[in-house]
């Protein structure tokens, strides 16, 4: 274990005005990670060192491996970490005394004098120090190539001169069956591991052929010796005590259909406080000329600066519209720096996929929304021209010709319709852009076009269509909820949440059918979410709650009587969304969430969770109890059902919700979670289990970020647009007693100042000192900077 934190510093938290992280022990946390990238890579890392990297040529793919022939799936939640798991290891030994340790952490895993762990927007830094040894590793990503970029800073900080070897340690793993190997090339200094993609049939060799199937580990200097054999390393010492690190010099052995592994040895003689520097390349590769390009483009003096500066301008360019100043430290940096990110992350990676779901792609179009209207504009298109001539959404959004569906999109979900309508609502109250309405899209299976409303529009009738005799949305193998897939697999079961949501969004939608001048389908619209509710509220409501759904023998589930499973989150979310209870109702279905679902770490998606197959259900049940969507927080469902607590105004509790997500100032929900507030997981684990209950997924991919940062900017601080201008309507906390927030709106940008008065009962609102009749800001002249006073009732 580390002895001791940083000089002067708490265990964990921001430094450098929020943009970047200190976690300063390796046990507090020992899974908290995080994570660069670029539009073709991602790089996740722990703060002990074991990484996960994937990059897109153009279906994902990885260059480091496990050390079995591992199945090849979508990033994984709660990754296990072992001995061999990839990582990125650096040993550090005295060669006067053959004594060593390594850096980050892990495997050796050495009592440490000290350890900082430090995530940037731009970067990855440790500090690991001991008996008068230092080193400091960084990585980061260039904007565009697939490449790790790695700088290790050796320093003697003892009074004496020191002879010392730095050795970086890549695992590279069993890459293939057919063919895999690994040497050191003198000309590129560094090492190159050859591997094959497995093959069979004769038609894949075409596939394959381009494939970056080579992996280097390049340096900016000569290395002493080298090692590119895994076995030939550890020996009978492993990781943690590897055999070659007890000789001089590395043994220089190739891998010849042996698991290679990448391994570098630099030594050098320092007097007291001198450093040497390595600089590191590693990546994939289709051949050694590309190999070559990289080392000529990367290995250069002070490129990784040049790197980050430009990356950090890339990150500045593409911030959120909204910076906020509140007396919460944490929220404000995640809000401001760090949420921005992960959602440009994902969308502009496309969540590291050729076909991402339907209703994901859409939702982080939403989410785009705020940061980047154009590209979400263009997401918009991308998604309404896959869109089938009766209407119809795909189960996923094919972004490149010759590629195909996979893994859960090869199940049909009924909910995709859903999201189009939602997310464009968001879209044009926020841009005014209704011009985009009436361009003229195509669609998959016709030679016709419509306009992006028609598209729309076709998709609300195909939801309305799709519906039991009751009026009730059919689940068929599944809603929002994946894994529901045996509830109506026969075609009649049905689903509450997909009936609210239909609701909800016919409500949401109807305004813009009104603006196009379309009077009739926008009545028609209000008046079916109308007959909607009266059907859910007829059917569906089970006297505290409302039931999930009814099955294909037409057994409500989701309801007081059933032994697990009893209550499900969404299902009172979305009710409170689409105002299906009212009045004594309402707050029992509010009481019902808090009293079964609610936990210190946020809501769970149902309760009790599942412990055996229901088949009348689905897969659902079969996860473990209080994982993913059997009854975990999932994230996701979360923040529906924040924001069904600001529409019922209430405001504290909907933001105890919403805080309760991200970890931190308390270091004990960074213990409790091992999750650092950088960015927000699929889910913690639910309450099934007290002893892992609030556990990090550390799975970045999610739908919970458009609709935190949608939350934040239109709720929290009511900050929402509409075809007239700015509305102003704000749910603070009582907490906040002020706030500062930029909001950057339609080309121009407001300077806001909240605060509270006990003059006022109503909020007012003082536009460059005159005050505003209808807390309407009329719509801005492009490049105005306008001062806003927010004056609420104390």
């Amino acid at each position: 274990m580390s002895k001791r934190t940083s000089a002067g510093q708490s265990p964990a938290g921001f430094a450098d005005n929020g943009k970047r992280y200190f976690l300063n022990s390796p046990l507090l946390a020992p899974t908290a990670d995080s994570f660069i990238f670029n539009h073709r890579m991602l790089l996740q890392v722990t703060c002990r060192g074991y990484a996960t990297a994937q990059f897109m040529q153009p279906e994902v793919a990885t260059y480091t491996y496990h050390p079995f022939i591992a199945a090849r799936t979508f990033i994984q939640p709660e990754p296990q970490y072992y001995a061999h798991h990839p990582g990125r290891f650096f040993y550090i030994r005295d060669d006067n005394t053959d004594r060593f340790f390594s850096a980050p952490y892990d495997p050796v895993r050495a009592e440490l004098d000290k350890f900082s762990f430090a995530p940037g927007l731009s970067d990855i830094q440790w500090l690991a120090k001991k008996n008068g040894i230092e080193v400091k590793l960084r990585v980061t990503i260039p904007r565009d190539d697939i490449v790790e970029l790695w700088t290790a800073t050796v320093t003697n900080s003892s009074r004496k001169q020191r002879r010392i070897s730095l050795y970086p340690y890549f695992p590279i793993g069993y890459s293939s069956w057919m063919n895999m190997a690994g040497t050191y090339d003198q000309n590129l200094r560094g090492i190159i591991c050859y591997s094959k993609t497995p093959y069979q049939l004769m038609e894949d060799y075409f596939k394959n052929k381009d494939l970056k199937d080579l992996t280097y580990l390049l340096a900016d200097i000569m290395p002493t010796s080298w090692q590119a054999n895994q076995k030939s390393f550890e020996g009978q010492g492993g990781p943690t005590s590897p055999d070659d690190l007890k000789r001089p010099h590395l043994s220089r052995s190739d891998a010849r259909f042996e698991i290679p592994a990448a391994v570098l040895q630099f030594s050098r003689t320092l007097a007291p406080g001198k450093s040497f520097q390595v600089n590191l390349a590693f990546g994939p590769a289709k051949d050694i000329p590309e190999i070559r390009r990289i080392r000529t483009r990367y290995l250069k003096k002070n490129v990784a600066e040049k790197v980050i500066k430009k990356v950090n301008a890339l990150q500045t360019s593409r911030a959120g519209c909204i910076m906020i100043d509140t007396p919460d430290e944490v929220f404000n940096h995640f809000i401001n720096h760090w949420l921005p990110r992960q959602i440009n992350y994902q969308a502009r990676s496309n969540r590291m996929t050729t076909d991402p779901q339907t209703r994901n792609y859409l939702q982080d179009a939403m989410g785009m929304t705020f940061l980047d209207p154009d590209l979400s504009r263009r997401m918009f298109r991308t998604a309404l021209s896959r869109q089938q001539a009766n209407g119809a959404m795909p189960e996923g959004i094919l972004l490149i010709e010759g590629t195909e569906l996979k893994y859960i999109n090869r199940v049909p979900h009924r909910d995709h319709c859903i999201w189009t309508a939602l997310a464009l609502a968001v879209y044009l109250n926020e841009t005014a852009d209704t011009t985009f309405l009436h361009e003229k899209l195509p669609f998959a299976d016709s030679t016709e076009s419509a306009s992006v409303y028609k598209h729309t529009c076709m998709g609300l009738d195909w939801l309305l269509k799709d519906r039991s005799s009751r009026g009730l949305s059919l689940i068929g193998q599944g809603d929002w909820c994946d894994p529901m897939n045996m509830a109506g697999y026969k075609g009649k079961g049905e689903s509450a949440w997909l009936t609210e949501a239909l609701a909800y969004v016919l409500r949401c939608w109807a305004p813009f059918c009104k603006s196009v001048g379309d009077k009739t389908l926008a009545a028609r619209y209000r008046k079916s979410a109308g007959a909607i509710n009266a059907a859910l509220n007829k059917y569906m409501w089970d006297g505290s709650w409302y039931a999930r759904g009814t099955s294909d023998s037409g057994k409500r589930f989701g309801i007081k009587r059933d032994k697990e499973g009893k209550i499900f989150l969404n299902a009172q979310s979305w009710a409170v969304l689409c105002a299906a209870p009212t009045g004594k109702r309402l707050e029992k279905c509010i009481a019902a969430v808090q009293k079964h679902l609610e936990t210190p770490f946020g809501p769970m998606t149902l309760a009790p969770a599942y412990t055996e197959m229901r088949e009348d259900i689905g897969r659902v049940t079969q996860k473990h109890p209080g994982v993913s969507e059997n009854g975990s927080v999932y994230s996701h469902a979360a923040l529906f059902y924040v924001f069904a607590l600001y529409t019922a105004r209430r405001t504290d509790h909907a933001f105890n919700v919403l805080r309760s997500l991200l970890p931190g100032p308390e270091i004990a929900s960074v213990r409790r979670s091992r999750q650092l507030p950088l960015y927000l997981p699929t889910y913690y684990r639910g309450a099934t289990f007290p002893a892992t209950a609030g556990r990090s997924s550390h799975l970045p991919n999610t739908g919970t970020l458009s609709w935190y940062y949608r939350t934040v900017v239109e709720v929290l601080f009511g900050l929402r647009g509409c075809a007239e201008g700015l509305l102003v309507d704000p749910q603070l906390p009582k907490r906040f007693k002020r706030a500062n927030v930029r909001r950057y709106f339609r080309g121009a940008v407001f300077d806001i100042r909240f605060r509270r008065s006990p003059t006022v009962s109503a909020p007012k609102v003082v536009l460059d000192g005159r005050e505003l009749p209808h807390n309407l800001i009329p719509n801005p002249k492009h490049g105005a900077h306008h001062t806003v006073e927010v004056t609420l009732p104390r």
